[in-house]
């Protein structure tokens, strides 16, 4: 499988320009990216939960989307692009089709690590040639900002408002890339975009070209339910992977590879404070909640760098 980040550059976007989604948002970066990383040859069946980037990027008769595009429900996308994968190969084996084509599912973390996991796991499992790509902004943006299992210990949300007695989302972040990766499947990797997208596209185009089920997870934030200025996009997600709350790796046939390693980590702090909801933690008497996010980021990246074999 050859890639270059110059020759995907340089390629036609495949999501029209002019959709709905929020200035500063990174999820449309997201799917654009992924979307780059297809050979221009071949096509690709799309489908979306329902989320932000569905009713902002497909709302009948109107579409953003220039390949074939499937609007299914918060909770099938895994079924449904499967299903579709199927009946591709059924058609190929007996000669009706002769395109290639490409089988890529989009869903947030609400539809992803909470409401669409049984199918996402089933798909996985039962061994698609697929690849289901979730753009994780940590929660349920388009119906309010509600906690998921995504959103981050002590994040304030419209669920786990902060007051005298709750001190915001009581629970830690649920590891999904992960729990992926123990599906034993061919390719697992999370990424975000860091400026000259090259991390975000590699793995793109390994996974659409891994054959099997991939899974990639993105770190897409949102301005509206992080609270940053939307031009400060880039920079809050290089904070997140400078500070190692956001790693960068790839399980490729159960094998653990990181893909980069700050030279200087990055303080947790230095990520927390360019965000509004976790303002409260900077408070007077709520320093414990910094201490304890600092030492759950260091946990989980001592954790991860034994897997990749780097300590």
């Amino acid at each position: 499988m050859s890639y270059s980040l110059k020759e995907n550059l340089m390629r036609e976007d495949r999501i029209a320009g002019g959709h709905r989604m929020c200035a500063g948002c990174g999820s449309p970066i997201a799917i654009r990216a992924v979307l780059r990383a297809l050979n221009p040859e071949d096509r690709a069946v799309v489908c979306s939960a329902t989320s932000c980037l569905e009713v902002s990027t497909f709302m009948y008769p109107y579409t953003s989307w220039k390949d074939s595009f499937i609007h299914n429900a918060f909770e099938n996308a895994g079924a449904t692009i499967s299903g579709v994968e199927t009946a591709y190969r059924a058609l190929k084996k007996r000669g009706g089709l002769d395109d290639t084509y490409k089988f890529i599912a989009f869903g947030g973390d609400g539809g992803t690590y909470d409401i669409g996991f049984q199918s996402l796991s089933g798909a996985m499992e039962r061994g698609h040639d697929m690849v289901y790509v979730c753009y994780d902004n940590e929660a349920y943006m388009n119906t309010g900002i509600q906690r998921s299992s995504s959103t981050p210990h002590f994040a304030d949300t419209t669920t786990t408002p902060v007051g005298a007695v709750v001190p915001g989302k009581t629970q830690r972040k649920k590891d999904l890339t992960k729990i992926m990766a123990a599906h034993d499947i061919p390719y697992v990797a999370q990424t975000t975009f860091l400026g000259n997208f090259s991390d975000i596209g590699t793995k793109a185009h390994k996974a659409i070209y891994t054959e099997g089920p991939a899974f990639l997870n993105i770190l897409a934030p949102c301005p509206r339910g992080w609270r940053y200025p939307s031009e400060q996009l880039i920079q809050v997600t290089k904070a997140a992977v400078e500070s190692c709350v956001w790693p960068l790796y790839e399980v490729a046939d159960g094998k653990y590879i990181l893909n980069y390693k700050p030279k200087n980590k990055l303080p947790v702090i230095e990520y927390l404070k360019m965000q509004g909801r976790f303002r409260h933690m900077f408070k007077p008497g709520n320093e414990w909640m910094l201490e304890q996010a600092q030492q759950e980021v260091d946990r989980n990246w001592k954790e991860l760098l034994i897997k990749c074999n780097e300590l």
